[in-house]
This record gives C-alpha cells, structure tokens and sequence, in this order.
C-alpha cells in the first residue's frame, strides 16, 4: 500500500505542504494570527507559553514549537517573538534546527517596530514560502513512511468495544507494512499498565511503562489531589463509563496486539518505521495530539463515543466513532463508524482495513471533517504554574 505525499530535505515525507506560522509565545499569538489571515497556505495557533517558565516546564513549550516546525507536513517557519518571552528567538531557532534543516525565517516584534511592521515583515517571508512549496511535486511512498498518532476522547462503552479495537486493527497492519503508531494518554494506562507491560521488547521498555504512570499519579499527589478525581470525565460517566481503570481497559485497545518497541517523553521526535511506540502524554485531547504531531505524527486517528471536534493545525486528524447515535447526531465531525463491528455486521479486522485505507486516502489528501472545519485546537501540556 502507497501514498502520495513530499520528501523534505530532511528525509522525512509529508502529507501536508503548509507554511507555519509560529508564534514563539503568548505575547506573539495574536500577530501571528493577523499574518496567517493574510497568508492562503499558511497555519498558525494560540501559543498560550513562552514565558514565565522554569526550565523543565519551558522545554515541553519548546519540544512542540520544535516539533510543529520540524513535522513533515510544514514546507517551511516563520517563528514570530515578543523579544522579551523566555522561549527567546535564538533557543526557539536551535531547538528547530536540531530537527529539521527546511526553510525558516524569524521576526521579533520589539525589534521590527511593532506589530504592523512585524506583520508586513513576516507576510512578506511567508508568502515567498508558499510559492516555492506550490512548485512542489506529490511523490509516491509506501505506507512505512507513516507516523500515525492515536488518541480518544469523549469517550463512552463503545469506544473499547468498537472504535479502539478498530484503531488497534488498523495499528497493527500499519506496524506490519513498517509503519510507526504511537499509543498516547498516559493517565488512561493506569489499571491496565500491567497489560501493556507485558508487551514490551524488552526490560528498559517494560519499566519505562511503569515508570511514567508512577510519575503522571505522583505529580498529582504533589499537590493533595487524586488524577480519578477528573478522570473519568463527566461525560465519560454520563456515557457509561464508571472508573478510570475501566477507561483504560478500553484505551489500550487502540494499540492493538503489537509489540512496544519504545516509550517516547512528551513532544520528543518519533522515529519512524520503528513498529509500536508509546509517548508519555496527559489524557487532555488537545494537548496529547499537540505532542504526537510534534512527534512527527503526520496523521491522527482520533475515537470519541460522544462526539468531538477537536482538530490540529499542522495534521489531519481521522474521527472515528463505535456509537451509531453518535455518528448520526454528529456527522458533521466524525469521518469513520466502527458501529458495525457491535450489532455483528462486520470484523474487528475489515474495519481496521477501511480505516487503515481511509488514513491512507487522507495522507493522499482527502479532507477530514475537523479540517473542512478549519479546526485548530492547540494545547501545551505543563509541568507546574506559572512564575
């Protein structure tokens, strides 16, 4: 199985062939707002850090400003700063070219005048971007090319019973062609690490697993708190679902039955065709798939027994819902319906088919729902507060 897409100058092959925008922290979001309305072919996103940091909080901001620039579906960044944030221009600059050698153009606003002229400067480089990717040809990859991300939420029963299992199905075919799926949601392993341990290549895997589920409860012991008390989520329990070790039963399933060849920290760079992968992310939707896509994640497969619209900036993301309510009220967002695999009207493994051959339909460039949507969403995961 093949797709189209572009080689990069760093190896690596996109799906997508945008221009980002990037803002280098909160203070900067809104300019580079103002420059993608100004830019067909460009993306940006609400940056709400980059400054008032400590150092390990400052670099899960910096991992995914990286990684977003450095993901193969970005042609080329132009990273716009205050001048005065904590993520200064030159670390954000570094930090991007230790993953990717393509395009990158950089305005600092104190420095250019202002926000008018920070804008004319980046329209500018931005719109000479866009016309050099436009003269780039699709070429044909196969599938082992591919880093797919997985996530849920919104979940309810029919998402361990359909729509998980058909992403694990789909996870698996795409590990066996040489493909990367990573496994995401570290607080929805917890109650099933055990099964997942049990997985593992080997030994530094196996207490890898262990050892960021131990970590994710534990942050939350620090401040007197208990993660079941948000997790599940009101929704999750008006939909069915009654404790978090019961989510995760249900979550791992997108991981289907390969072996886990690696445990990934949040936002660090993915390697491809390495097989089944695990990266250590918060269950929060927005900001998991946030670190999957600056993974390298050209694609997400997203399930929601209740229904999302939760998008990316830079990755077309594949919804996929187990509950036949669910995809009729909410057509408008959800691409694929594993429904059938529960009334007995089709295999775990046809559906992990169609959806391994939807991926790839939307890695050739077909239009996900939360992309005809223009939906954007973007979240950071953090550490500890503010300074």
């Amino acid at each position: 199985m093949t797709f189209y897409g572009y080689r990069r100058p760093d190896g690596r092959v996109g799906v997508r062939n945008k221009v980002l925008i990037l803002p280098a922290s909160v203070c900067a979001s809104d300019t580079t707002r103002i420059i993608s309305q100004q830019v067909e072919g460009s993306v940006t996103f609400n940056n709400q850090q980059g400054c008032s940091q400590v150092g390990p909080d400052q670099q899960l901001t910096m991992d995914v400003m990286a990684g977003y620039a450095a993901n193969p579906n970005i042609y080329g960044t132009v990273v716009v700063s205050l001048g005065c944030e904590n993520c200064q221009m030159d670390l954000v600059v570094a930090a991007i070219r230790e993953r990717t050698n393509k395009p990158l153009e950089q305005v600092i606003i104190q420095e250019a005048g202002g926000t008018l002229k920070a804008v004319e400067a980046a329209v500018r480089y931005a719109k000479q971007m866009v016309a050099e990717a436009s003269l780039l040809q699709k070429e044909e990859f196969p599938i082992s090319e591919l880093i797919v991300g997985t996530e849920c939420g919104g979940s309810d029963p029919t998402s361990g019973l359909a729509a998980n299992p058909a992403i694990g199905a789909m996870s698996d075919l795409l590990v066996a062609a040489g493909g990367t799926s990573i496994l995401s949601e570290t607080s929805e392993f917890i109650g099933a690490e055990h099964i997942l341990a049990r997985r593992a290549v080997n030994k530094e895997v196996h207490d890898r697993i262990y050892e960021i589920t131990t970590r994710f409860e534990n942050h939350f012991h620090l401040v007197g708190e208990d993660v079941r008390a948000g997790n599940p989520s009101p929704g999750n329990k008006a939909g069915g679902i009654t404790t978090l070790e019961e989510k995760s039963l249900g979550c791992i399933h997108k991981g289907g039955h390969s072996p886990i060849q690696a445990v990934y920290d949040y936002g660090k760079q993915v390697q491809a065709k390495q097989g089944l992968v695990i990266m250590d992310t918060p269950g929060n939707d927005p900001s998991s798939v946030a670190a999957m896509v600056a993974g390298g994640a050209q694609v997400v497969v997203f399930s929601s027994g209740r229904g999302s619209p939760v998008g990316s900036p830079i990755a077309p993301v594949v919804k996929i819902t187990g509950n036949k309510l669910t995809f009729a009220k909410m057509e408008d967002n959800i691409d694929f319906n594993a429904a059938p695999l529960i009334y007995g009207e089709k295999t775990v493994e046809q559906l992990g088919q169609e959806l391994l051959q939807m991926v790839v339909e939307t890695a050739c460039g077909k239009q996900t729902k939360a992309e005809a949507l223009g939906f954007t969403e973007t979240a950071i995961a953090r550490l500890c507060n503010y300074v």
